[in-house]
């Protein structure tokens, strides 16, 4: 077990939803990434002035889909040169700089879908502080096996 397993890091991005009539809603999502959980990012969306909706998303297709359209089902991820929702205002929330690449992420479930527009650098950015902690190929070495199987076994 790496002694970094307990390093957790977070970041604040701005975010843009998309709604159905190609218009834009600026919010702010804040990311989390822990060495004791090296496989996943959690991302909480502040949507008003309820709780933040909560959704862990895999690191390896966050980091796949800046180059390329990334996931099945309900998470798909995707890079774009510009924004779906073409705006005089590229600068709503800040990162969105004109010429900017988009990360695309589209999220379905029960309650609906959403399609959020994410700055590319600042997740790329944001990947590359969590590799620092737990480098790409290594998470398993982060994974205490027994105690997690003696966790699952206590709980059932």
């Amino acid at each position: 077990m790496n002694r970094n397993s307990s390093t957790t890091i977070s970041a604040e991005l701005g975010l843009r939803l998309v709604v159905p009539q190609q218009t834009i809603v600026p919010l702010v999502a804040s990311m989390y990434y822990s060495g004791k959980d090296p496989y996943a990012v959690r991302m909480a969306f502040h949507v008003g002035t309820d709780e933040p909706v909560e959704w862990i998303f895999a690191r390896d297709l966050l980091a796949a889909g800046i180059e390329s359209r990334q996931g099945e089902g309900d998470v798909q991820v995707w890079p774009s040169p510009v924004s779906c929702a073409e705006t005089d205002d590229l600068d709503v929330i800040g990162p969105h700089q004109a010429g900017g690449k988009i990360l695309n992420i589209e999220l379905s479930s029960p309650f609906g879908q959403a399609h959020f527009e994410a700055p590319a650098q600042a997740m790329s950015a944001f990947l590359a502080r969590t590799y620092q902690i737990v480098p790409a190929g290594k998470e398993s070495s982060y994974i205490d096996i027994e105690a997690e199987l003696n966790d699952l076994l206590r709980n059932a």
